[in-house]
């Protein structure tokens, strides 16, 4: 019943851990996915290791977080060597950034062989300099990015956009007509502060950084809505999913399945396997008997 399926990967059911969040390690993605995660994706990493920036790092605003990691990771070499260590049980998606087409592709070659599927991460918005937004919020420039990797790679490349732009399905169409095989929306938004009342200065290190939690969603549920409209590859919805009850928004809005961030964060993994089965009574309730029938209903 819960089963679904997207660029050719079954997922047990419509969840799945989104990047940054528990993935820089084997033992921790193979962890959400004994939780009841029907995918994984890895925290972005690139050709080096990244320190990303000093702490603090993340604050908590009202309906959410805001954090400026600065996309720290320990490097590609050290990223397949943990990739090597994924048990398989779901499917595995990396997480790869860079700051010029080549880069991104010479990353994502890397790891081909070691994963389902690649995730292109060119909408971070607190990124080092040249990478993340500033790649996503060009159409042509996310034309560019997708397209290099898609020359480079036989896996399926799915393109994480931002919402921080004038026009989101302009930039999914860019990222369609380039060959992506899926488009996962959204990345964090903003960027956004918080200042100390006590110093008067910015809380974050780098000042600002991106927001993400249960504030965020509506954003999110309207760019799903609105690409989905504009677009005929698959789109996985993120952005404030903490209960089943998200989750159906998202798939009646187009998405055929969810990321789920930050929920890890103040409930833990057991939010997968309480999404799952309040997903599954919710479809009992209402006589669904396949995730595929809700998605895009919203549309009708």
């Amino acid at each position: 019943m819960l089963e679904t399926e997207i660029c050719q990967m079954k997922m047990r059911n419509p969840t799945a851990l989104a990047a940054g969040v528990l993935g820089s390690t084997a033992a921790s993605l193979n962890w959400a996915a004994r939780s009841g995660a029907g995918a994984v994706v890895t925290k972005s990493f690139g050709t080096e290791p990244n320190k990303g920036y000093p702490n603090p790092t993340t604050v908590e605003v009202e309906g959410g977080i805001i954090n400026a990691i600065g996309l720290s990771n320990p490097g590609v070499e050290s990223i397949q060597a943990e990739l090597k260590k994924l048990e398989g049980n779901v499917p595995q998606i990396a997480s790869v950034y860079g700051s010029t087409p080549e880069e991104f592709a010479s990353v994502a070659s890397q790891v081909e062989n070691l994963v389902d599927a690649l995730e292109l991460n060119v909408s971070c918005p607190h990124a080092m300099e040249g990478c993340g937004a500033s790649i996503g919020q060009d159409p042509e420039l996310t034309h560019q990015f997708v397209k290099a990797v898609k020359k480079k790679v036989d896996i399926p490349v799915i393109a994480k956009l931002t919402p921080n732009v004038t026009d989101i399905v302009e930039i999914a169409q860019a990222a369609e007509s380039a060959g992506a095989d899926a488009l996962t929306l959204i990345n964090s938004l903003g960027p956004g502060m918080r200042i100390d009342l006590e110093t008067a200065h910015p809380i974050l290190s780098n000042r600002f950084g991106g927001m993400s939690g249960p504030a965020i969603k509506p954003i999110a549920l309207r760019c799903v809505y609105q690409t989905y409209q504009n677009v005929k590859i698959p789109i996985i919805g993120v952005g404030g999913v903490t209960n089943h009850q998200d989750l159906v928004e998202f798939l009646y809005s187009g998405a055929r399945c969810v990321q789920i961030g930050t929920a890890v964060m103040y409930h833990g993994l057991e939010v997968f396997q309480e999404i799952a089965t309040g997903l599954e009574k919710f479809m009992n309730e209402k006589n669904y008997q396949t995730v595929e029938e809700m998605v895009g209903l919203a549309h009708q």
